[in-house]
């Protein structure tokens, strides 16, 4: 029985090739340049929720979809983009009006609130898209209000509950609200909104949304960042919680560790909601910079408030200046570098983290130059066994941190490493990497194994799915889709 039932497979194969292959000579004969995938195609059935449990839909993504699919030959990558793109629609977007306004709240997926870093990175591809279609326009109207609602809420705080609910993380030493979910100070917080909200008005020429709640969120945001400068003592923010992971707390009665006032701006915590070990950040220094240039040009001229606008502009130069002076390191191997984390007493933490803010993702915040010399010597750096946390392994390379810990590999690395590339075989061995590690499910993780893809964390991490589809839509866009297809 066995071996009948083997026989018959290899006659439906053998049926199957010819087919294949008769399929492909027509296409020929026809002068067509189309190569039949339809067969292949099949294997692929999409990942997505079915249509009506899907959170949110948007025309102009959904046209989006349906045009790379139709441009990429390869099916598994057209498959994977498909799952990866709307993936924070179909699943994160919970939209609604607040107060005759829009009002978006966007789940970080498994974990059901709301950070302002990833909030603000999942919805960023679809700004892009907004202009032809009102719909989406207007829920990405409702993440800018909700994110400047969650700054006047409370600028220290990482991740945001829909309410006032409580949760897990209400025991922990630093000043909780019932609407926080998690109250780690970030500087990439603060600057995540702004990046959205400038790129938002941009694209769509929509000033409406800086409104009286936008200039509370950026006299708080200023606020906030020069409390943490510590020019003036440590200021008003600590955090001490009662745990097992030495990441999760900060030392020295939960104020972390000594800084010299340079003009750097504290980040007590990294993107990963790991603690700093120097808490002068240096990616997010750069990101407060960017940040704060763009504030400046909204307040000049949308609200006329050239005071504010100057505040902006003289924090910015301050804390550039101070990254000149006290962010770089002369690498024996590498030359001038960027440090990771300093203190402004001299000390270097030399390491890439792969969440973005990092070092390795300047250039694709808009924080440097990607010809930056020390940007460059940086980047060979971090993608370097010099980086404690690059690993290297049967399956893949790249970057992960102590967020997860040895030999996990973080595909957001990856994806970093082909926005800053400028090689086109680089950014081929990227994509490739990506779809060989996703564990037959056409969805990013938020980390995998180093020699198996299949042992990975988070099934369902929206940012890092969108972040694939944004990838791949701006290769596309770039002219690259001869690259894509040559997988």
């Amino acid at each position: 029985m066995k071996k009948k039932t083997l026989g018959l497979c290899a006659l439906a194969m053998l049926s199957l090739a010819h087919n294949t292959r008769a399929n492909e000579m027509t296409a020929v004969r026809d002068n067509t340049t189309v190569t039949n995938h339809a067969l292949k195609a099949a294997a692929y059935k999409s990942n997505r929720p079915a249509l009506k449990n899907r959170l949110f839909t948007s025309k102009a993504v959904e046209a989006e979809i349906a045009r790379i699919k139709q441009l990429l030959t390869n099916p598994k990558l057209a498959w994977m983009f498909e799952n990866c793109f709307p993936n924070t629609l179909d699943t994160t977007v919970h939209f609604r009006m607040l107060n005759g306004k829009p009002d978006t709240f966007v789940y970080t997926g498994d974990i059901h609130a709301m950070w302002l870093r990833d909030s603000g990175a999942q919805v960023w591809p679809y700004v892009q898209l907004a202009h032809k279609d009102p719909e989406l326009k207007e829920m990405l109207e409702g993440v800018i209000r909700r994110q400047f609602l969650c700054i006047n809420i409370d600028p220290y705080a990482n991740a945001y509950n829909d309410g006032p609910v409580g949760g897990n993380w209400m025991s922990d030493k630093t000043d909780m609200k019932p609407e926080l979910h998690e109250r780690k100070w970030e500087i990439d917080s603060l600057c995540y909104p702004l990046r959205l909200a400038y790129q938002y008005w941009k694209e769509t020429g929509d000033a409406s949304i800086f409104d009286n709640e936008w200039l509370k969120a950026i006299a708080n945001i200023l606020q906030t960042f020069k409390e943490q400068q510590r020019k003036d003592g440590t200021g008003p923010y600590n955090f001490q919680r009662k745990t097992e992971r030495a990441l999760d707390t900060l030392n020295n009665d939960g104020l972390g560790a000594p800084v010299n006032p340079v003009g750097l701006i504290v980040s007590s915590f990294r993107p990963s909601d790991d603690a700093t070990t120097f808490q002068f950040l240096i990616p997010s220094n750069f990101f407060a910079v960017s940040s704060l240039r763009k504030a400046a040009e909204i307040l000049t001229a949308v609200n006329h408030r050239p005071d504010l606008a100057d505040e902006c502009i003289a924090l910015a130069n301050e804390v550039e200046a101070a990254l000149k002076k006290y962010a770089v390191y002369n690498h024996p191997e590498f030359g001038p570098i960027y440090a990771f984390e300093v203190d402004g007493f001299g000390n270097h933490m030399l390491m890439d983290d792969a969440n973005v803010p990092s070092l390795l993702a300047m250039p694709y915040l808009g924080d440097v130059d990607i010809n930056d010399p020390i940007y460059q010597n940086t980047r060979r750096f971090v993608w370097s066994t010099s980086n404690p946390y690059f690993f290297r392994g049967t399956a893949g390379e790249g970057i992960g941190g102590p967020h997860i810990g040895y030999d996990m590999i973080w595909p957001m690395s990856i994806m970093m490493k082909a926005f800053t590339s400028q090689d086109d075989e680089e950014i081929k061995w990227c994509i490739k990497t990506l779809m060989d590690t996703d564990a037959g499910t056409g969805f990013m993780h938020e980390s995998f194994h180093k020699d198996n893809p299949a042992k990975f964390t988070r099934p369902w991490f929206a940012w890092q799915n969108t972040l694939f589809g944004e990838l791949i839509l701006k290769l596309v866009n770039e002219g690259k889709v001869e690259l894509l297809n040559s997988l």
